[in-house]
């Protein structure tokens, strides 16, 4: 099973995983041409795909939907909410509605050897899910976007194998930073996005329950640095006695970075 990091960032967000048989993209928020060349990189390309995975209708997630969509003929996956916002936005251009593919949160489904299981995010979005998928024994779980973790997200990614997941802001960056009051205010909401420290403090709870790799991601260009999120989780393991169990990376914004079969990062 493999789990790469295509794209990361307020600029866009794609995501591959996979097993030797099934291919699913999670988001297309690149230029299909984009898509396309990190699916090559790994080599594979778009006729490949057996479905891609929406995790919300945000354009930083959804830009190149349309294109990929269109040019593959491949099944979108979405909660009902996101879906009826996608049909709403012309900028994707025409998605055949014989493409969709309704999923609800904790309900898994099976796409030939994968079974994927939806877990509900706060975000401020229609309907916002993350993504925990599983081959075999073997679990990644995906979740961008979300303003806090409770109870529910601690449970619902207990023993992943691997977890790609937001460290998107730090907060003493965000707070004196250019951005408007407004929009510091909605990063920083129950329903915006996961700071550096925050995402410290999940990785290092779900260590406790067998998680060996993580990507950080969806850094934000304007209020973070690679290195920053890197020392906060990489502390908050060490404070936890997990810091050789858990191998960290931080995903690039325009690169991909792939975790390997035996769960090394690799660019």
């Amino acid at each position: 099973m493999r789990l790469c990091s295509i794209a990361s960032g307020s600029s866009g967000n794609c995501i591959y995983v996979g097993s030797e048989a099934t291919h699913l993209l999670v988001d297309v928020g690149i230029s299909g041409k984009k898509a396309e060349a990190g699916l090559n990189s790994l080599g594979l390309t778009g006729r490949d795909l057996d479905g891609i995975l929406v995790t919300h209708e945000h354009m930083d997630h959804v830009a190149g939907l349309g294109v990929m969509a269109r040019k593959y003929e491949v099944p979108i996956y979405a909660t009902t909410g996101t879906l009826e916002e996608i049909q709403k936005m012309g900028n994707l251009g025409k998605i055949d509605p014989a493409l969709f593919r309704e999923v609800k949160e904790d309900v898994k489904l099976t796409i030939k050897d994968l079974t994927v299981n939806p877990m509900k995010i706060s975000h401020d979005a229609a309907q916002p899910v993350g993504y925990r998928i599983a081959y075999g024994d073997k679990k990644v779980g995906i979740c961008t976007d979300l303003g806090v973790y409770n109870d529910y997200t601690v449970e619902c990614l207990k023993g992943m194998d691997a977890l790609l997941l937001e460290a998107n802001h730090d907060v003493k960056m965000l707070q004196v930073g250019p951005y408007p009051y407004y929009l510091k205010q909605r990063i920083l909401s129950a329903q915006g996005h996961l700071s550096n420290d925050d995402a410290a403090q999940a990785v290092a709870e779900w260590g406790k329950y067998g998680l060996q790799k993580v990507i950080l991601a969806h850094l934000s260009e304007h209020n973070n640095r690679p290195e920053w999120a890197l020392e906060e989780t990489e502390r908050a393991l060490r404070l936890a006695g997990l810091r050789e169990q858990v191998q960290v990376a931080v995903a690039p914004h325009k690169a991909p970075l792939s975790l390997t079969r035996k769960g090394r990062a690799a660019g």
